[in-house]
């Protein structure tokens, strides 16, 4: 079921109506409650005053008994004898009136000395309060009043009771409109500037929120930033084999090439053919990487036998460039996806193969440490200059570009390394001295870490 949506002003306006609405007929509720308990209390205060006016003054004939009911308007007089039957009331005939030992009012009487009851009439929409008390003769004289009961208070007064009404809303509603102005327009002031807004903070509370946004705007712009030198280092990473293809192609079209420099065209041809496939590779793999959930398809993975496989599938390139490989620790397993945990591992090899010295050598060492999980590369090869180590994970970043481009390295292998450490629980350390090698390690964290 989709929520109804209101612009926020319409809504805190709604909310501090239905508020003023609900806080009225409450207090209106409670005010008529309170005042027809008051009105209760003084009609059968009066009544018990009137009650005990009679019985210092008792009269002996039943004639004495009616003037006396006569000089008090709207009361009824009832005298009980200790037996329960009617010996007098002023408005009925007591011989045709039933036993009246059942009465709450007149048991109350007999036990305690005085009692009192409320009965309503559903007829007359009336309340008939009694007060009775036990003379010193022993019977019982009650004294009765009717009066309106509460609903018929409230039918007296409806129109007074929606003239207040009207008016208390229509000055809640007023009220509402000004304090939601009030209360808004910090909010339109931070939209409208909200790089300026926090030396101004109006509403504590928004500070977070401030921040948030800030966090989120920078990290869009950041973002859009490094699209856009992603994009421009595409570009020209494309540019360069594709300018060498075009460039050899025309000479051998034009026959401007032949024998062994024709042959030596095809080669560089070939070698800038197999650059562009690996630059495309790589740029496809890193918009998989991006598009991939952090925990699509984990598994358990031998990390040791991933590393086995990585070496002996690059021991030919090793040989290239007379490089020696050396697998070192024992089997350990981690919570990842074979196809991460071999572009991890293959990548820092390839790299610490690449950037070696000729005779130097590459170690690949997988150990437990603790509950943790610890790969290790480390090689002899040309080491990072300082200034440079918090860039080498950057793509297309190269701290030798001469370099890099003579052993056929895109400048994306690192980026795909640390994007496979983003997306699980792991960390990644760098150390390395120019000249004498360096040595990354990766820790992969157990899962309850």
């Amino acid at each position: 079921m989709k929520t109804r949506k209101y612009p926020m002003k319409k809504k805190i306006n709604l909310e501090f109506f239905v508020v003023a609405l609900i806080a009225v007929l409450l207090t209106l509720s409670l005010v008529v409650a309170v005042c027809y308990q008051v009105f209760q209390s003084q009609v059968m205060e009066d009544l018990r005053s009137y009650a005990h006016i009679l019985d210092s003054v008792w009269p002996e004939e039943k004639e004495d008994i009616e003037n006396s009911v006569h000089r008090m308007d709207n009361l009824r007089l009832t005298v009980i004898g200790k037996d329960g039957q009617v010996e007098y009331d002023s408005e009925a005939n007591e011989n045709k009136m039933e036993n009246h030992s059942d009465r709450p009012e007149i048991e109350e009487a007999f036990e305690e000395g005085e009692g009192e009851a409320i009965r309503k009439s559903e007829t007359m929409d009336k309340d008939t309060f009694y007060y009775a008390l036990r003379l010193n003769s022993g019977e019982v004289l009650r004294v009765a009043r009717e009066a309106g009961s509460v609903w018929n208070m409230l039918n007296q007064t409806i129109p007074a009771l929606i003239c207040v009404c009207v008016i208390i809303l229509l000055l809640c509603m007023i009220l509402g409109y000004f304090l939601t102005k009030s209360l808004i327009r910090p909010i339109e002031t931070m939209a409208a500037d909200i790089d300026n807004y926090e030396e101004d903070m109006v509403y504590e509370e928004l500070r977070p929120f401030v921040a948030t946004i800030k966090k989120q705007h920078e990290d869009v712009l950041q973002n859009a930033r490094i699209r856009q030198e992603f994009t421009a280092n595409v570009s020209h990473e494309l540019k360069t084999p594709l300018t060498a293809i075009s460039g050899y192609s025309e000479l051998i079209e034009n026959g401007m090439a032949k024998g062994e420099e024709a042959l030596r065209f095809a080669k560089e041809i070939h070698h800038s053919s197999n650059r562009l496939l690996t630059l495309i590779n790589d740029v496809i793999h890193l918009s998989e990487l991006d598009s991939m959930l952090p925990d699509d398809g984990k598994e358990p993975v031998d990390l040791y036998e991933v590393a086995r496989a990585c070496l002996d599938m690059l021991q030919f390139q090793a040989e290239k460039h007379q490089v020696n490989l050396a697998l070192l620790g024992v089997s350990c397993t981690v919570l990842s996806t074979k196809q991460k945990m071999e572009e991890l591992v293959y990548n820092l090899c390839d790299n610490a193969i690449r950037y070696n010295n000729e005779g130097g050598s590459v170690y690949v060492t997988v150990r437990p440490s603790g509950k943790k999980v610890i790969l290790s590369v480390k090689d002899t090869g040309i080491g990072i200059p300082k200034e440079h180590q918090e860039r080498i994970f950057e793509r297309f970043y190269r701290v030798d570009k001469s370099r890099s481009k003579s052993t056929g390295g895109t400048g994306l292998g690192l980026a795909i390394v640390k994007h496979i450490i983003a997306g699980s629980n792991a960390s990644i350390e760098l150390d390395s001295d120019v000249g004498k090698g360096t040595e990354i390690r990766v820790i992969f964290y157990s899962e309850q870490e």
